[in-house]
């Protein structure tokens, strides 16, 4: 018995401690003032913009793509109703 007792003070224990960490955070975040809030905004936004864009996606193959080669009986098979 005397283990549940020490198991349960410990979970009891953790479950305070997260939420001394997570009021502190809470605190932290309110603390900025809206143009602190504002010039982090436009900090991430032209970071954003430095970053290149990806290469664009491949286009969707045609009919005809799909029914040369081996894909032809997959063509066949999607085209059925």
């Amino acid at each position: 018995m005397r283990v549940w007792k020490v198991l349960g003070l410990a979970g009891l224990a953790g479950v305070a401690a997260t939420g001394a960490v997570l009021a502190r955070n809470e605190r932290q975040r309110r603390a900025y003032t809206p143009d602190d809030v504002r010039a982090r905004l436009h900090e991430r936004h032209e970071a954003l913009e430095a970053v290149p864009d990806p290469a664009p996606e491949p286009a969707a193959p045609t009919a005809a793509e799909l029914t040369a080669g081996r894909t032809h009986r997959l063509a066949r098979v999607l085209r059925r109703p």
